[in-house]
């Protein structure tokens, strides 16, 4: 059996060897506690069955626990400094691929067809950095990518303002974008004192799964986004305010705007932080086809 990596002696010692430092601007902070780690991989539904994405694998502390489980661990990793790290802390999982490539410009669907052309279930499994952490989880969201769960080390502001429901102050345009698609829960908490370097910010860790069924009658997906996102333009403010401000030629239209929340049974006197989802999709539906009109002017 291998020593752990996610200890402070030997995370020291790897560092120590390689002559590794903290790049800032890479937003690294490794793990260095077996336990926090056992329990993040919990969270996942993992068998020798499962391939799993992990995202900035670092020096290999998560990477490892993954490996033990799953049938095979891709993990993206854009620092070509700790590629000889990885080939070296590695060597014990041949079950584990290292891709120099940044996520958020990899093609996912072809990534998942070439690595893992025989396993049905694929999960992502991640401490990612904190200054990338929306675009990561949107790409995967977005892009459709054949995952049926993420479960993400993140900041804990971001992971409520992820979880949030309607009425609260963390409810946005983020918490609708990723609840569309996904049921969202907050895991575990983790302390600061489990990272070498310590952040700034207390973490936390999201367990995102696909919803079973997608919310019905959707006109357009990304049109939704757009009002969802408009709508919390300024948070202060109206509905109303906010969606003359960000559609086009809005203060020129009001009348058709008027007309969608007429269609749609919402009081353009509300806030968009009072709408559900399903009041979100209403108003968007009926938005649609004025929106058309407007761009094609």
């Amino acid at each position: 059996m291998y020593k752990d990596i996610a200890t402070p002696m030997r995370t020291k010692e790897i560092l120590e060897k390689y002559g590794f430092s903290f790049k800032k601007s890479l937003g690294q902070n490794f793990l260095v506690d077996p336990n926090v780690l056992h329990n993040i991989v919990s969270h996942a539904d993992i068998t020798k069955d499962t391939g799993v994405i992990e995202v900035g694998p670092g020096i290999g502390a998560l990477t490892e626990h993954l490996a033990r489980q799953a049938g095979k661990v891709v993990a993206f990793e854009i620092d070509n400094r700790l590629l000889p790290v990885l080939e070296d802390t590695m060597s014990p999982y041949p079950n584990v691929t290292v891709l120099h490539q940044d996520v958020l410009k990899a093609d996912l669907h072809q990534v998942i067809e070439e690595q893992f052309a025989d396993f049905e279930d694929i999960v992502v499994v991640a401490n990612l950095p904190y200054y990338i952490t929306t675009p990561i989880i949107m790409k995967f969201l977005m892009e459709k990518a054949r995952v049926k769960q993420l479960v993400i080390m993140m900041q804990r502001e971001v992971a409520d303002r992820i979880t949030a429901v309607p009425s609260t102050k963390a409810y946005g345009s983020l918490s609708i974008a990723v609840q569309y698609y996904m049921n969202a829960e907050v895991a575990m908490i983790v302390p600061k004192t489990v990272f070498i370097p310590q952040p700034n910010v207390e973490s936390a860790v999201l367990s995102l799964t696909r919803k079973k069924e997608a919310y019905p009658d959707v006109e357009d997906e990304d049109f939704l986004f757009t009002v969802t996102q408009g709508s919390f333009l300024h948070r202060r403010k109206t509905l109303w305010n906010n969606l003359q401000s960000s559609l086009p030629n809005g203060k020129e239209n009001k009348e058709l705007i008027q007309q969608a929340f007429d269609t749609a049974g919402v009081d353009p006197g509300r806030r968009g932080e009072t709408l559900s989802i399903i009041e979100f999709i209403k108003l968007a539906n009926a938005l649609y086809p004025h929106f058309h009109k407007l761009k094609q002017g």
